[in-house]
């Protein structure tokens, strides 16, 4: 059963900002990325597009660890709901970090 993704969705990540920029292009695959700084990015996909946007949250704190977060924004453009689907897939694999 493959997993849908809505043309537009936000999701929260565990990373920071420099890590987050340091994975995109790899996770993007085959995609064009252009980066827009401050906090934004497009990836041109076959037949349409993603548009990426983020901020930093406050750190997550567990006693005296602190672990950084980023809020990002996902808009998908053109791409229906199997190639939105194919494409996550292999981003979700790529920026999978540690854990399971």
């Amino acid at each position: 059963m493959q997993r849908e993704f809505a043309a537009q969705f936000e999701r929260e990540h565990g990373c920071t900002e420099a890590d987050w920029l340091g994975w995109l292009p790899g996770a993007v695959r085959d995609g064009v990325l252009s980066i827009e700084p401050p906090g934004c990015a497009r990836v041109a996909l076959p037949g349409g597009s993603l548009m990426l946007q983020w901020h930093a949250l406050e750190p997550r704190r567990l006693g005296l660890a602190s672990f950084p977060r980023l809020v990002m924004s996902y808009r998908f453009e053109g791409l229906d709901a199997a190639q939105r689907a194919s494409f996550m897939r292999y981003f979700d694999l790529y920026m999978q970090r540690g854990g399971g």
